[in-house]
């Protein structure tokens, strides 16, 4: 595990719940603009990402940061807008469990879920179980949750909730997702 840097501010010792919901860009690259932060301070992060499988740029980016950020993806690709496979509801049970190992590791200091807004809404695991790893987590770890359609017990759990809402978007004119920047 790296050192902290030493910045002059105190080491924090509680860990905050956040979510990023809403319809609007921007739910995952504020989640990885905090673990780009963490990582730049020393501070460990995993990141699952639920409903997502495949060759983005982020895995790319941070596998560059190997020491301190760990990527790993529950699914077999992105269906954010059809039908979740067998293999996504599988891959997202399995996610539970391995997930609650590593927020009782220490190894640690914040935990991202990416998705796992989508993944409650999609059914692929319950509002239940999420809250349970809200409930259940180590005081000392940030819990980080994103996707849209946020559940209404999900964000009243939560310590933070920002929204991202679309005013407008470039994919109304048929722009499609461009590499390093969407995808």
């Amino acid at each position: 595990m790296a050192k902290e840097q030493k910045t002059g501010r105190a080491a924090w010792r509680k860990g905050y719940v956040q979510v990023y919901t809403g319809n609007g860009k921007g739910k995952t690259t504020a989640a990885f603009g905090l673990a780009l932060r963490a990582a730049g301070a020393g501070l460990p992060v995993f990141i699952a990402q639920f409903a997502k499988g495949g060759d983005y740029s982020e895995v790319h980016a941070f596998g560059r940061f190997d020491d301190l950020v760990t990527l790993k993806q529950y699914g077999s690709g992105c269906f954010i807008h059809g039908e979740p496979a067998e293999e996504d509801i599988r891959a997202a049970q399995d996610a539970l469990s391995e997930i609650r190992e590593i927020l009782h590791s220490g190894k640690y200091k914040v935990v991202i879920l990416d998705e796992a807004n989508i993944a409650t809404f999609f059914e692929l695991i319950s509002v239940d179980d999420l809250a349970a790893l809200i409930d259940d987590r180590p005081e000392d770890v940030e819990l980080v949750i994103t996707g849209r359609n946020a559940d209404p017990g999900i964000i009243e759990k939560a310590d933070l909730v920002t929204e991202m809402r679309e005013i407008k978007h470039y994919y109304a004119k048929g722009v499609p997702a461009r590499n390093g920047i969407e995808s």
